[in-house]
């Protein structure tokens, strides 16, 4: 993918971040947000390889990898706002952002919780024989739980089609990763003897390439891959988190390695015009403008289907199932 189509998509995540911020501060969306501000880079890079017929797992802090799949913007500005025209009917919010139709198996509060539903899914692949891949997203945090362990192991062992992608920004929560871990990400991984490689976080075409390296490999039957982006939010855990755990140079510090600006410059440099960079932000703000007025205007759930859809008969509603 071309590194103009790649900052779009981070520009597209990062307008929609910011106005999510502000508008969860204005009281308008309620509930908890965590942004993904800093890490565009990971799902831009990651993402721009997604195809149809593959799904996606993803996390707390999963508004741009939804926005990477092609996930609506509106639908998934409306279903933050909690209304009947959002991605789950407004029963969703933040942190559970699902649209099968898109093969996004769901964003999860729970930490690591995306693992057994991506595992689960690549051995659905495998069995059935369809072609495809997993991306499996999560964060540092989820490196100390159980069920990744379990995951690798056995997507390592079946031989599953998933790439597991760690978002390595430094905190799990308010925890820095030397606090909390005693072992080196590399050492991990090796155990399960599954490829693994780290990128730059920042740096959208490293990812991008990165990405593409490991894939070759998942999708022609060679079983899990493993990628370690190291990365980092330029927010809080969550809108409102006061950010005692971390300093303020810091934070700072890691704003110089912002991907935007890092694509930015390198676009210029290449001959692009600032005209027409500025227009393409220009779409991106109308697209983000539409996707709030949609929100604003849609109407609140019926209190009468809060129950609806809990229970459902399997569908064939993916476009890679027909036939």
């Amino acid at each position: 993918m071309a590194l103009l189509d790649l900052y779009r998509l981070m520009y597209r995540i990062r307008r929609f971040e910011e106005r999510v911020e502000r508008l969860f501060l204005a009281g308008k969306i309620p509930g908890f947000v965590h942004l993904y501000i800093g890490q565009e880079a990971v799902a831009a890079g990651v993402l721009s390889h997604f195809r149809l017929g593959d799904y996606l797992t993803s996390t707390h802090r999963g508004h741009g990898h939804a926005l990477a799949v092609g996930v609506d913007p509106k639908a998934m500005m409306a279903e933050l706002f909690g209304r009947a025209t959002g991605v789950c009917q407004g029963k969703g919010g933040s942190m559970h952002l699902f649209e099968a139709s898109r093969g996004m198996l769901g964003a999860n509060g729970i930490v690591a919780g995306g693992i057994p539903i991506a595992v689960g899914a690549g051995l659905g692949l495998k069995v059935l024989g369809k072609q495809g891949v997993v991306f499996c997203f999560f964060g540092d945090g989820a490196l100390g739980r159980g069920v990744l362990h379990e995951g690798l192991n056995l997507a390592a062992l079946w031989g599953l089609p998933v790439l597991f992608v760690l978002e390595n920004n430094r905190y799990a929560s308010t925890t820095g990763f030397a606090e909390s871990h005693a072992f080196r990400v590399p050492d991990l991984i090796a155990a399960y003897k599954v490829p693994y490689l780290e990128v730059d976080g920042s740096d959208v075409e490293e990812v991008h390439k990165a990405t593409g390296e490991l894939l070759t490999k998942v999708r022609h039957g060679g079983g899990p891959a493993f990628l370690e982006a190291h990365t980092y939010r330029f927010r809080g855990h969550y809108v409102g988190d006061p950010e005692r755990y971390r300093s303020r140079q810091e934070v700072e510090e890691a704003r110089g390695r912002d991907p935007l600006s890092i694509a930015r410059v390198r676009l210029l440099a290449s001959g692009l015009s600032p005209e027409k960079l500025e227009e393409l932000e220009r779409e991106e703000e109308e697209l983000l403008e539409r996707a709030v007025v949609f929100a604003e205007e849609s109407p609140w759930p019926d209190p009468k289907e809060a129950l609806a859809d809990l229970f459902v008969e399997p569908t064939r509603d993916y476009p890679w199932e027909e036939g």
